[in-house]
């Protein structure tokens, strides 16, 4: 299977999540890693910059229009929704807050579902509501994988506990199994 993308989102605990999954991540890991986290509307750019200086692939804030590029880690703007375009691009929203948030994982996970399909990984991480769970259901409708961190190893275990009950969840892992299943897929895309 070809895959094309990955798309991940969390909530509370995410920021430590995300350390741990891209500080091992391969330098060579070909797909584009895209990720809903909820933070502070106020925030400035240090995720991403925090993110970058760790990660051997470039970490940054995703932009309006921008073409999404292989190899390459995007984070959400704070208070934007992240949408993912049938050509492969950006957009940001200021829409409603979906699941008291945005960025929502929802929205960047349904939107990814319809432009990757088949070819999208997306993972839930750490947090604490249920934001993602109808995420993961529009990606297994369209038939990409789907996988939840083992919410007894999260942080706050209720939004990978959430997505796990849709019964749309294809894998359950640790942190070490997420690396290690991204490192392998990563390398034969």
């Amino acid at each position: 299977m070809l895959y094309k993308a990955v798309v991940i989102g969390s909530s509370a605990g995410g920021l430590q999540a995300a350390k741990t999954l891209l500080k091992s991540i391969k330098s060579t890991f070909s797909m584009p890693i895209i990720i809903a986290q909820h933070i502070s509307p106020h925030s400035n750019n240090y995720m991403a910059h925090y993110l970058n200086s760790i990660s051997p692939l470039e970490v940054k804030e995703a932009d309006e229009k921008e073409s999404i590029t292989p190899g390459h880690v995007y984070i959400a703007p704070p208070n934007f929704h992240l949408l993912i375009e049938e050509d492969y691009t950006f957009s940001l929203t200021v829409d409603e807050k979906v699941n008291y948030a945005r960025p929502s994982i929802d929205v960047l996970f349904e939107t990814a579902a319809y432009a990757y399909k088949k070819s999208l990984i997306a993972i839930i991480l750490t947090g604490a509501n249920n934001d993602g769970a109808e995420g993961i259901k529009m990606v297994k409708a369209k038939g990409g994988r789907t996988i939840a961190q083992n919410p007894e190893t999260a942080e706050v275990p209720v939004m990978p506990q959430s997505a796990i009950d849709t019964g749309c969840v294809d894998q359950v892992l640790d942190l070490q199994g997420i690396i290690s299943f991204l490192n392998q897929i990563g390398s034969q895309s």
